[in-house]
């Protein structure tokens, strides 16, 4: 198959020339990369990589094609993709399309056939920046223009963007047996299998969008509140921070991700923009009060300021073993817990599924002390 040539300019000047991928056009985006060896359509199909530009750091991407089985998301949700190579054949009995077929019928650009190894070493040294992908325009500095003139992810606020724009009632693909509990999501961008590990533990899901008042939702008769991962910088989402404010001491509160950011700022304290951010599997977690390390998938942009909590109202429950960023929260004075990683993976590993039960018999534990 003869592909059309592509060109990924990121917008310092520096770029790269390969083969483009899926929909073959243009689009932009920031430039991000994920050091996964697997999972490729969970990645494109979270909702947190709105906005951004995936680039593989595996160097064969695509051989066990696709199925809607894996999806995270309705449909691809990134700006673009980034590979060295795609796969030409699709060889795995539960795939239903290959990937650039997916991609193409998705509308998705991606380039393929460039040195990722060297592109990630250079997001590493001077952080995610903004990119553009054209299989259209071959005149560098048009493309350069064009990149600098993306809006930059810090002030971004994505998370009403990509949220449902109605309320749902959450049908499980498993046959799980409800305990009763029913829990109220925020849909700051959620992923499908976070909501299948909601419903696991026996608890039937109801999902919100983004700017739905703390009144409203309350009025639903909710027994816990989750708050969602999604894209974009936490700090601009007021509706969201002040929403969590008036539920906290209300109700259990658990987050991930973007939840736990804006658990973060409910609580007073501060977000700051990690220089390349944390995307892959194989993420170590310490958890404080045990000791334990878990190995976790992650897929951030942002961190939580520990400097800027209250430690009479809160405390760092996980650090990250790379960088000493915080990874959780737990609240001493209110039943709220978060974790920045994603204890559901999808993929990555699944050391950290337990929380999903510790935040059921939060909400357990909290209703028999009401009364």
């Amino acid at each position: 198959m003869q592909r059309k040539p592509a060109i990924l300019m990121l917008a310092n000047g520096i770029w790269f020339k390969g083969v483009a991928l899926g929909a073959a056009q243009e689009t932009g985006g920031e430039v991000v990369f994920n050091t996964s060896m697997c999972g490729y359509q969970e990645i494109l199909t979270d909702p947190s990589y709105y906005g951004q530009m995936i680039t593989f750091t595996s160097p064969h991407i695509g051989n066990y094609g696709v199925t809607p089985l894996d999806d995270e998301s309705p449909s691809p949700t990134v700006a673009g993709t980034i590979m060295h190579e795609m796969s030409p054949f699709t060889g795995h009995w539960r795939a239903e399309i290959p990937l650039d077929d997916w991609l193409r019928a998705s509308g998705v650009t991606g380039i393929g056939g460039i040195d990722t190894r060297a592109l990630t070493l250079h997001l590493r040294e001077h952080g995610s920046i903004n990119g553009i992908i054209s299989a259209r325009d071959g005149n560098l500095e048009s493309l350069l223009e064009k990149a600098n003139n993306l809006p930059l992810m810090a002030g971004l606020d994505l998370a009403k963007v990509v949220s449902c724009k109605e309320p749902y009632a959450y049908k499980p693909r498993g046959n799980w047996k409800s305990c009763g509990l029913r829990v109220a999501v925020y849909d700051y961008g959620v992923k499908r299998s976070i909501l299948e590990y909601l419903a696991r533990e026996g608890m039937e899901v109801t999902v919100w969008p983004a700017q739905t008042p703390a009144s409203v939702v309350m009025a639903s008769n909710p027994h816990g509140v989750f708050l969602s991962n999604g894209p974009g910088d936490p700090e601009p989402c007021d509706y969201a921070v002040r929403a969590v404010q008036e539920l906290l001491g209300v109700i259990p509160i658990f987050g991930i991700c973007l939840g736990h950011q804006l658990l973060g700022l409910a609580l007073g304290g501060k977000t700051y923009k990690l220089k390349f951010g944390h995307r892959g599997a194989n993420h170590p977690v310490r958890d404080v009060e045990s000791g334990r390390v878990s190995v976790t998938s992650q897929n951030h942009g942002f961190c939580v300021d520990p400097a800027s909590l209250d430690p009479e109202k809160v405390k760092v429950s996980h650090w990250n073993l790379n960088d000493g960023t915080v990874e959780g929260l737990r609240c001493t004075h209110v039943p709220a817990f978060s974790v920045q990683h994603h204890p559901e993976a999808a993929p990555g590993p699944h050391d950290e599924l337990n929380r999903f039960a510790e935040f059921r018999q939060l909400i357990e534990q909290w209703h028999a002390k009401q009364g």
